[in-house]
């Protein structure tokens, strides 16, 4: 996906097979993420991460509310990498079936289900690669996040601004994602691929931007 992404999801979509390569990509990322969380560096970077959220949300975090989340720092590792097990395939499965009734709406051909599934899961592959990159940069700086946002390239504006908060919600490798997305659909449906990626990338960036703009609002109040 890295060298030649056009001959891996054409060969993709023309001989469906996922299952072995979902395998591998959720077990680097649940295995990256709850390596991280088992030192005590992600430990303390899990903590000061639910802390700050809640504070976000408006919490008070008192000294027993504290002490209870501590209790839950180490269960964090089997959580994380539970989510990932479970929630990237459900996922995957879900976007497969919305882009193909999209697809199938759209008069665009009705590609096999499963080829549909094989190029969103080739496209994730990516997202190992993600997890291999993060992994070692979030323990640098130990932070849990953000590790491959635009925020770390460009770090201009305050943190609690909404420029700032905007460019930590773009993720680098997501955008990648996308643009793999795109095209493995541009090639599964014969189309091009610059239409499509219009589309997901602005729901990406509509997405990003709601989000930067709620936690700006928040971080203001």
């Amino acid at each position: 996906m890295v060298r030649s992404p056009r001959e891996t999801l054409t060969n993709a979509a023309a001989n469906p097979r996922s299952l072995d390569l979902a395998v591998l990509v959720v077990a680097i990322a649940a295995m990256c993420s709850a390596g991280f969380l088992m030192t005590r560096v992600g430990q303390l970077a899990a903590l000061d991460q639910q802390v700050r959220q809640l504070e976000s949300f408006g919490a008070v975090i008192t000294d027993d509310r504290y002490a209870e989340l501590r209790r839950l720092v180490p269960y964090r590792p089997a959580i994380s990498a539970s989510a990932i097990l479970v929630g990237w395939p459900v996922f995957w499965v879900v976007s497969a079936r919305l882009v193909q009734w999209a697809g199938n709406r759209a008069g665009r051909g009705e590609p096999d289900f499963r080829q549909v599934l094989s190029v969103v899961v080739h496209a994730s592959a990516i997202l190992a690669v993600r997890a291999l990159v993060a992994t070692p940069i979030n323990y640098a700086r130990e932070s849990l996040g953000g590790a491959t946002s635009l925020s770390l390239f460009l770090p201009s504006f305050g943190d609690s601004t909404f420029p700032a908060r905007l460019l930590g919600a773009v993720d680098i490798f997501i955008v990648w994602w996308v643009v793999l997305i795109a095209m493995g659909l541009g090639i599964l449906y014969q189309t091009r691929t610059l239409p499509i990626a219009r589309w997901l990338f602005g729901a990406y960036a509509g997405g990003a931007a709601a989000l930067a703009l709620t936690q700006a609002l928040r971080g203001g109040v």
